[in-house]
């Protein structure tokens, strides 16, 4: 049987030279005649690959970014108002006494680091779904090439039994 070149497939299904492809493109070209598989799992890939600081601006965002971590920093600042205006009023003196400078100061530091943190954490997500959509690209191009040459292995049985029946008995 005669091998199809990588070059024939690329100009007989997708109608464009091998120069004029995309690398990925050239990828499920080879993956078509070699019949491997295309598709992984990009987030495993991705979740192997984290290094310790990715690691914990993943969990800093996640928890920056949840209802606990709300919930709590709304907690504290009630505490903190309450701790400064209502209970050490009286018998002591407050450590920040309206209108809460301290307060202002920490907020701004929290803030200050935790925006960097997300943005690393954001970039993180966009650089992985980039990879998921260059898998989803390769997959879907693949099952489509695999289907195209299936329809044409069709049409080749069908014109066989077409001729089949035309011919005398």
């Amino acid at each position: 049987m005669h091998q199809i070149r990588p070059d024939e497939l690329a100009k007989h299904l997708l109608r464009n030279e091998w120069e004029h492809l995309s690398a990925a493109e050239r990828k499920v070209i080879e993956d078509v005649l070699a019949r491997v598989k295309v598709g992984r799992d990009v987030d495993h890939d991705v979740t192997v690959e984290r290094t310790f600081g990715q690691r914990a601006a993943d969990a800093i965002a996640t928890f920056g970014g949840s209802w606990t971590f709300i919930g709590l920093f709304v907690a504290v600042l009630i505490v903190w108002v309450l701790l400064n205006v209502v209970i050490l009023r009286r018998p002591y003196q407050p450590f920040d006494p309206y209108p809460f400078i301290f307060l202002n100061l920490l907020l701004s530091m929290v803030a200050a680091l935790q925006a960097p943190v997300i943005m690393m954490s954001q970039n993180r997500q966009a650089s992985r779904d980039r990879e998921a959509a260059a898998n989803d690209y390769a997959v879907n191009l693949k099952a489509e090439l695999e289907i195209r040459m299936l329809q044409e292995k069709m049409d080749l049985l069908i014109e066989e039994v077409r001729q089949f029946r035309a011919a005398p008995p």
